[in-house]
């Protein structure tokens, strides 16, 4: 009997328990009571503590992005507290299945650290912080490092290029010139049609650059890189830029100069860049011949190395192209504007065979000592031409080397006129920004003074001249 009794006592009271649990679950939770109280707790907590507010906007004073807003902004967002918020914007990523979580406008995200509760409040382009005057002292500071911490290191993992491009100024919006798009250009140095000794000088003159901050600020120097690439069209210029963008894992900032007012909103849009970029103006010599942009030459030569550009340039990669620099004031090419010339000619044959390894997969073929004897005749053809020769006929590699041969019969003979001549040099040097072209004996000394050295090819066209004028070595 005292058996059945305590079988029955044992199953009724675990049906209370779960009939407790139930109603907790249902009135509480599903209610949301629970939320309630809670809320109605800290409006009370509050009255009895003084709180001190403290904003961090997006932008300075001087219209110049503030990289601790960009840092606070990315720790919140990756805090699990985002999850429990009122309001919450759910996103896709890049990734596939990857679901991102960012604040919503007026959203307030609480926060513990070190014992003390922070609280952040997401206003128009401002974050505002919320902590106790009690524990500001004790706790601000090693939070904000704490911030930058696990910003730096989530952005290091979650790190996604973006290419921002200039909008027309409507004086309406002046606080957003920059559009920006994911950045997805798959272009490296790996799958450049450049030589293999060039492309190695090239990284390593950005693998140096990137590591000589201290190097730039000891000789009281803007911590900047400037690159003038040149060549006729389609002979992969913006190729190089993506694979710089992505070798450097820099953003890139387009700037369309027929989008800008006067030279004050070309010095604003550099004033809203990042660090960690690659400023790109494409076309220049065309915008300067034609005067088709309101932008004046010494606006031009000032956001090449002015004030401002010594103000705000830090670990920043200047990128001008043109077609031809020969018409093109000195003023702009002089060492301390541009710092390494680059020439992209029309293809030769160890270009092509960059190309066919690159596009049809082909190391060798049978009819690659035709292809190269019509490179020696002097026809050629862009590398863009070739590519798309091999791209449509990329499921057979012969018929694509036959293409391709009989293009460089018919459009591609007289081409390579545009390459006779030339100098094979391949230069990286370190001028002072006082060096001028004041004759060869000039150029003598400074080569000299400073270790320049010279590589000849040898053959007659490469595929790039590099004429550097390096600041750093």
């Amino acid at each position: 009997m005292t058996v059945v009794y305590n079988l029955f006592f044992l199953i009724f009271s675990l049906l209370l328990t779960y009939i407790f649990l139930f109603l907790f679950r249902v009135v509480l939770i599903k209610t949301g009571l629970i939320y309630i109280l809670k809320k109605k707790w800290r409006s009370i907590e509050d009255r009895f503590h003084v709180y001190q507010f403290l904003k961090v906007p997006e932008f300075n004073e001087s219209m110049q992005r503030n990289q601790l807003y960009h840092k606070v902004l990315v720790y919140l967002n990756s805090l699990t507290s985002v999850e429990d918020s009122d309001f919450t914007n759910l996103i896709a990523g890049q990734k596939s299945n990857e679901i991102l979580l960012h604040l919503d406008p007026n959203q307030i995200i609480e926060d513990d650290f070190l014992g003390a509760q922070i609280f952040w409040i997401n206003q128009e382009k401002t974050l505002v912080l919320k902590i106790r005057k009690a524990d500001k002292r004790r706790v601000l500071r090693p939070y904000l490092q704490h911030i930058h911490t696990v910003s730096d290191e989530f952005d290091e993992k979650k790190r996604e290029l973006k290419l921002y491009v200039n909008a027309v100024d409507n004086h309406d919006d002046i606080k957003g010139r920059w559009r920006s798009i994911p950045f997805t250009h798959p272009s490296t140095f790996d799958t450049l049609a450049m030589e293999s000794d060039l492309k190695n000088r090239v990284k390593s003159d950005l693998y140096s650059f990137a590591k000589a901050k201290q190097y730039y600020h000891r000789l009281g120097r803007v911590w900047k890189r400037s690159y003038l690439l040149y060549g006729p069209s389609g002979t992969g210029k913006s190729s190089f830029i993506a694979a710089v963008a992505n070798f450097m894992c820099f953003d890139v900032y387009d700037i369309d100069l027929s989008k800008v007012s006067d030279d004050s909103d070309l010095k604003f849009l550099l004033l809203q860049s990042t660090a960690k970029s690659l400023i790109v103006i494409e076309d220049l010599d065309r915008y300067l011949s034609e005067k088709s942009t309101a932008v004046s030459l010494s606006g031009i030569l000032s956001f090449m190395d002015g004030i401002l550009t010594s103000s705000c340039g830090e670990e920043r990669v200047m990128v001008f192209t043109m077609n031809g620099k020969d018409h093109v004031d000195p003023a702009i090419l002089r060492p301390g504007r541009v710092d390494v010339h680059l020439h992209f000619p029309l293809c030769n044959f160890t270009a092509f065979k960059t190309l066919a390894n690159s596009y049809l997969g082909l190391k060798d073929h049978k009819l690659f000592p035709q292809v190269e004897e019509i490179f020696q005749n002097g026809a050629s053809l862009s590398p863009a031409e070739i590519s798309e020769l091999m791209i449509a006929n990329r499921n057979s590699p012969s018929r694509a080397l036959k293409t391709v041969i009989n293009a460089l019969q018919t459009d591609g003979d007289g081409r390579g006129a545009l390459n006779t001549g030339r100098r094979s040099v391949e230069e990286i040097g370190e001028p002072s920004g006082a060096f001028c072209k004041e004759g060869v004996n000039a150029v003598k000394e400074f080569k000299k003074l400073y270790g320049l050295f010279r590589v000849k090819s040898s053959r007659k066209s490469q595929s790039f001249d590099l004429i550097g004028r390096q600041n750093e070595g």
